[in-house]
Order: structure tokens, then C-alpha cells, then sequence
């Protein structure tokens, strides 16, 4: 435990370092060396990046992703998980749940990593998960309507054609390449109570 609190402690000092670093482009005097110059607002502009991110993506994204994650963790009961996401559910409706149930999350590629572990850890294949992690981010809503109504209706249809097909076929490549490990958790998962 020790350990952990010590690496969270870690993780907060570096995003409240980013978050109340006072920053601003610098501004040079006429016959400063040019590459100098651009040196150094290359790297003032990648702290600014750092702390635009700090403040505006992983409060608005990250945290509420990580809460969700607890909350699948914590009440989405492995049973359910076990039937429709785990190694012995029908393997065409394991993989359409977990590439369809993106929908209904708004999330960015970073903000579903947490609950890919979350329902990967309460019992779902590899697989499943795998798909889930891949189409997730891609076949959100929010997506699906922005990229309908700036690109067209038939690039929308095929976001949510190609995200799905693609997450599937991801998440099987991934439980053949991880199958003996897979083989291995699934006979653990299943042996508790």
C-alpha cells in the first residue's frame, strides 16, 4: 500500500506542477539567435500543451472515466459480465455487445482505458474487451453525429460500420495471439464463487 501511495503521490505533484506552472510565450529581443529562439518556444509551447491538458482533458475526461470505471468495477455484477462478455458466452453475441456499447459512452480514446480494465477485470475475454477498447471511442454519439453532419450522412455510416467491424475483428485477433494466457485467467475466473 505503501507503494501506491507513493506513486499517487507522484501523479498528483506532476498534475499540479502542470496545472499552476505560471507560463507565457516568451518574447525575444531583435538580434536573439533565431534558433534559439525557436528552441525555446518549442519547448515553452509543449509546457503549454502539458498544462492546456492538465486543466481542460483530464479533469473533463480522465477523472469521470476513471469514476465510471469504479462504478463498472463495483455494480455491474460478474455474472453478467460472465454471460454476455466472458470466455464461455456466444461468441457473436459477446463481441456485438462489447463493439456496440460504445454508444453510449462519450469518450476519447485515453478516457476508455480505464474501463476496458474495469470490465476486463470483473470477467470479460480478452476478446470482448479488446473490441470494446478499440470501438468505443469511435462509435460514441457524439462522433457518429459530428462526423455525419460535417463529412456527410454516408461517412457517419461507415464510421459505425468500420468501427464495429473493425473492433471485432481487433478483438479477435487479440483473443487468438493471447489465447493460452486467456485460457489460463478464463479457468481461474471461472473456479471462484
Amino acid at each position: 500500500m505503501n507503494r501506491e501511495l507513493k506513486i499517487l503521490a507522484a501523479f498528483v505533484a506532476v498534475f499540479l506542477v502542470a496545472y499552476f506552472l505560471p507560463l507565457a510565450t516568451p518574447q525575444f529581443a531583435p538580434g536573439t539567435n533565431p534558433t534559439a529562439a525557436k528552441v525555446t518556444n518549442a519547448i515553452v509551447e509543449a509546457f503549454l500543451l502539458l498544462q492546456w491538458y492538465a486543466r481542460n482533458h483530464t479533469l473533463a475526461c480522465v477523472v469521470p472515466a476513471l469514476f465510471i470505471a469504479g462504478a463498472i468495477t463495483t455494480f455491474l455484477s460478474k455474472e453478467s459480465v460472465l454471460k454476455h462478455l466472458g470466455p464461455k458466452a456466444n461468441k457473436v453475441e459477446s463481441y456485438s455487445v462489447s463493439s456496440v456499447s460504445g454508444t453510449v459512452l462519450a469518450v476519447c480514446s485515453c478516457s476508455v482505458l480505464p474501463m476496458f480494465a474495469g470490465i476486463y477485470r470483473v470477467g470479460a475475454g480478452l476478446g470482448p474487451a479488446a473490441a470494446f477498447l478499440y470501438a468505443g471511442p469511435a462509435i460514441n454519439v457524439l462522433a457518429i453525429f459530428l462526423t455525419a453532419r460535417v463529412l456527410g450522412f454516408e461517412l457517419g455510416v461507415a464510421r459505425v460500420i468500420g468501427a464495429m467491424l473493425f473492433g471485432i475483428i481487433i478483438g479477435l485477433i487479440m483473443a487468438v495471439l493471447f489465447r493460452r494466457s486467456e485460457e489460463a485467467r478464463s479457468a481461474a475466473t471461472l473456479a471462484l464463487p
